[in-house]
């Protein structure tokens, strides 16, 4: 169960962001407000992995900076849309300890990460891992300020044996210079592209992407590739994704004239 005083924290903090916001646009072209200054603080690792038999996992948290912060972790359901938009949702399918951290200057926390609920045997569980900072917990200056609180969103992985991405990709031609290519992952673990890259039958690369993003499991996603110069020439090609893990896929696919 979420104590009450976590969830008045949270609710506290995320109060004081959209604060933050409106004050931001009050004062944009007038006076400049001062900024306060974050907290520095990182966390590690960025991605975390758990197998079904691991009772926990350990994240450490640390304050590289010169004052006390306070920071809270809270753990989401991860979700996409069809479309690929997050959904996250708040959980307690997993349980934190501590969920309130208080960090002297220069020094480290380790938090504890455990599953509650049954574990998978057949697809990956995906979660979010958000570790923020709680800005009203840090002395004010008398002058007025704007303060910004940092945050990290960390994906949790709890994937059974066997369970593995399946990713298919077509393209269509949105654009004289861009196709758009669907991959939809019909695997039951995420799929990452980090990279496209379109080319001919005869190798020449017709236009590239360097970014991607996530794809849950029965998702479908679409994602841009602009060619820089002219235009994208129709008919056969191939379609190279890099994943994350830097293996490549290559899918033979055909471009609108």
């Amino acid at each position: 169960m979420v104590n009450t005083t976590h969830r008045t924290l949270r609710s506290a903090t995320a109060t004081s962001f959209k604060l933050a916001i409106a004050c931001a646009l009050a004062f944009l072209g007038a006076a400049q407000p001062m900024l306060a200054e974050a907290g520095v603080f990182s966390v590690t690792p960025v991605r975390i992995y758990m197998a079904p038999r691991d009772r926990a996992v350990a994240v450490t948290v640390n304050n590289e900076g010169d004052e006390e912060l306070v920071m809270q972790a809270d753990v989401f359901a991860w979700k996409q849309k069809s479309g690929g938009e997050d959904e996250l949702t708040l959980t307690e399918d997993m349980i934190l300890s501590p969920p309130i951290l208080k960090l002297a200057p220069r020094s480290r926390q380790v938090v504890r990460l455990a599953l509650l609920r049954p574990r998978p045997t057949t697809e990956q569980l995906t979660y979010r891992l958000i570790v923020s900072e709680v800005p009203e917990a840090r002395p004010s200056d008398k002058n007025l300020q704007l303060r910004i609180a940092l945050a990290f969103s960390l994906p949790v992985f709890i994937t059974p044996p066997g369970a593995k991405r399946q990713l298919g990709c077509s393209v269509e031609r949105v654009a004289a210079d861009t196709v758009r290519t669907a991959c939809e992952n019909t695997g039951n673990a995420y799929a990452q592209p980090r990279e496209f890259v379109l080319s001919s039958v005869a190798g020449e690369k017709l236009a590239g992407r360097d970014s991607g993003g996530y794809i849950l499991p029965s998702i479908k996603r679409s994602f841009d590739i602009k060619r820089t110069e002219g235009r994208i020439p129709g008919g056969k090609a191939k379609l190279a994704v890099t994943l994350d893990d830097g293996s490549t896929q290559s899918f033979d696919v055909t471009v609108a004239e």
